[in-house]
């Protein structure tokens, strides 16, 4: 199973395939982190988002939103 912890941001859900400490991508603790190297990392993961926390990087797939189509009694009746 690819994920398993979704994470809602805003609008916006997302399935947490990764997370990651931000100090594994810079070169020292203090350091702030290489987002190129982060950049490589959300591909090679297949990740198509990145959400900072405050210590982690979390590498995600967005969950795409749902259209709705109402259905009527009407439409029921015709099938």
């Amino acid at each position: 199973m690819r994920g398993s912890q979704v994470y809602k941001h805003g609008d916006h859900a997302y399935i947490i395939l990764c997370q990651k400490m931000i100090f594994t991508f810079a070169k020292t603790f203090e350091a702030e982190p290489d987002m190129e190297l982060v950049q490589q990392y959300m591909h090679f993961y297949g990740a198509d988002h990145v959400l900072r926390s405050p210590s982690h990087f979390m590498f995600c797939e967005t969950i795409p939103e749902v259209e709705f189509e109402e259905i009527t009694h009407d439409r029921i009746a015709n099938t």
